[in-house]
Order: C-alpha cells, then structure tokens, then sequence
C-alpha cells in the first residue's frame, strides 16, 4: 500500500462526545466493531465516566455509536479532505 493510500486510509471519520449529554452508559463502547472507544479512566467534573477514542484510525463510520447512544451525545461526521 502506498503512503498516500495509508494517509487517505486513515482518519476518515470524526467522533466527537459532548460530555454535558453523556451520562457514561457505555452503550458506544459495546457496539462499536473496531473498538474505537474504551471508557475513560478519569471521571467528568460531574464524577461521570465517559467514553474516549482510542483507536480513530480504525473508525469505519457505521454509525452504531451514534444510533445506539440514547442520550444523542455522540457524532460521527466524515472528515473533509
């Protein structure tokens, strides 16, 4: 595989979590296939645990997280080239 097929394989997709909706259900983390998110170690201010990306190379912008989350607290949005 070329550099430029590796940099475009890479970070193709955009998570953000908006830590004042997460309420750290960790359903994002389970249904994820490539296991991008893990939760966090560190709690909010709110003492709330939330989901953090640790993987997002691997995202494949299935969206599971974000139709899964029931609090409407995580976005996949494919990045601009």
């Amino acid at each position: 595989m070329s550099e430029r097929q590796q940099a475009a394989k890479k970070k193709r997709f955009e998570i953000k979590i908006d830590e004042e909706l997460c309420k750290g259900c960790d359903i994002c983390v389970y249904v994820c296939p490539k296991s991008v998110l893990k939760m966090s170690d560190n709690p909010t201010d709110k003492g709330i645990r939330i989901p953090e990306i640790q993987n997002p190379d691997e995202c494949n912008g299935c969206l599971a997280c974000e139709l899964h989350c029931p609090d409407f607290a995580i976005y996949v949005r494919k990045r601009k080239q």
